[in-house]
């Protein structure tokens, strides 16, 4: 619990203390994808505050105006042309079961909530639509769905298609390490931690043969979609789905394309880790967003942060092993999981993408933990190889012993 309340106040306290060095920060927290949509986000919160698979904490939004954004951040006003800008701020917790925060500068506080509560309201949405642990009156969701698997079509909202597609080309350009067809294995690994979480002494690992009867219903082409009747159907009856190393992500490019269409030219999203920035902030300079340290994360290490960004229009998303994970005789079992060996992934600490589309940032960041430096940069290359420089696909890997690697141009987008 005390882990979780210091990630919040570090979260919220670097909004504010780097923006009086000139400098609008916001913490990334790292999002533990792997797991669907609906589970809890950090397992030492949970023991006091779930009820099944729902965070039960009291969900505030706050709103922060002008005199109270100057005595937080330093920040006074500033000027768009002839457009006077202040900066807002808006704090929920009550999307995809974490932290989350949105920055704007703009002509007025009630500018910024529109805009910020049609943001706030999309992501609602997503998270309903993508959760696999929780049904909602009306609405047939990813749970529906797995719920009918094997017995008929389930219709749905366009926006689930949509996702699923993209699940499938992600799929595709990462060679199946990425699966959002892999829901029953991650099912075994995640009763299994949550058990070892709530008892140490007794932690154990799953068996493999269980594991790999799971593995035999993740065929992702048993995931039948009809665009025209708007419908999803599961094949085989023993599959599951589960979105969540690609379903936040997607929700905040959503969401920061809607911000913009509403106007917004100097607008921040950050869910959970999950960051998205539209234009620069109001006084002319980038969004400034450290990712970070593994070793700071395990009380190893004095710095907090392995690199600090600023951005201009762009996302950064990073997967690590850091969060979400149990012991077993002494060994950490973190939740992102290879489909090739059923167990979690050991060839990094972290890996950090920055690039353009926050959806495919989050679905690379889960791949790339899962491939080697070489393969991971090949990949990119690969996608690349057709992308205006705006576009372009930047990475950073932090390996076991702390070494970062990155690509060519990671760095030129850091202080």
């Amino acid at each position: 619990m005390k882990k979780y309340f210091l990630r919040f106040f570090l979260f919220f306290l670097l909004s504010a203390s780097l923006s009086s060095c000139k400098n609008e920060a916001v913490s990334q927290k790292t999002y533990e994808k792997g797991e669907g949509i609906g589970e809890v986000e950090n397992t030492e919160a949970v023991k006091t505050s779930q009820d099944g698979d729902e965070i039960k904490t009291t969900q505030e939004e706050v709103h922060t105006k002008d005199e109270n954004a100057k005595n937080k951040t330093g920040l006074a006003s500033f000027f768009q042309g002839e457009e006077k800008l202040e900066r807002y701020q808006t704090q929920f917790m009550d999307v995809f079961d974490t932290i989350s925060m949105l920055i704007g500068y703009d002509s007025s506080e009630e500018a910024f909530q529109e805009k910020a509560d049609a943001v706030h309201a999309l992501l609602s949405q997503y998270h309903k639509l993508f959760d696999i642990y929780n049904q909602y009156e009306g609405l047939n969701n990813l749970k529906t769905v797995n719920d009918f698997a094997g017995r008929e079509a389930v219709p749905v909202d366009a926006k689930i298609i949509e996702l699923l597609e993209f699940g499938k080309y992600v799929y595709g350009i990462t060679d199946g390490k990425v699966n959002i067809a892999c829901g029953s294995v991650l099912k075994i690994w995640h009763e299994y931690r949550e058990a070892g979480l709530e008892n140490p002494e007794t932690a154990s690992l799953p068996d493999l043969e269980k594991l790999e009867e799971a593995a035999r219903h993740c065929n992702i082409e048993d995931i039948i979609i009809d665009k025209e009747a708007s419908t999803v159907f599961l094949r085989d009856p023993d599959m599951r789905l589960d979105v969540g190393g690609i379903g936040k992500g997607f929700a905040v490019q959503k969401a920061g394309e809607l911000a913009e269409s509403l106007g917004s030219s100097s607008f921040l999203l950050n869910i959970g880790g999950n960051i998205k920035a539209i234009g620069i902030r109001g006084d002319g300079k980038k969004w400034v967003c450290p990712v970070e340290n593994p070793e700071y994360m395990d009380g190893k290490s004095k710095e907090a942060y392995a690199v600090t960004m600023e951005l201009d229009g762009l996302s950064l998303v990073t997967s690590g092993d850091y969060e979400r994970y149990y012991i077993v005789d002494g060994q950490r079992y973190h939740h992102i999981m290879d489909p090739d060996t059923l167990f979690p992934g050991t060839l990094h600490r972290s890996v950090s993408i920055l690039m353009e589309d926050s959806a495919l940032a989050d679905a690379l960041s889960t791949g790339l933990f899962l491939m080697d430096v070489e393969q991971g940069k090949a990949l990119i290359q690969k996608l690349n190889a057709d992308r205006e420089e705006k576009s372009r696909i930047e990475a950073m890997w932090i390996s076991a012993d702390g070494k970062k690697t990155y690509t060519d141009n990671f760095l030129k987008s850091s202080q």
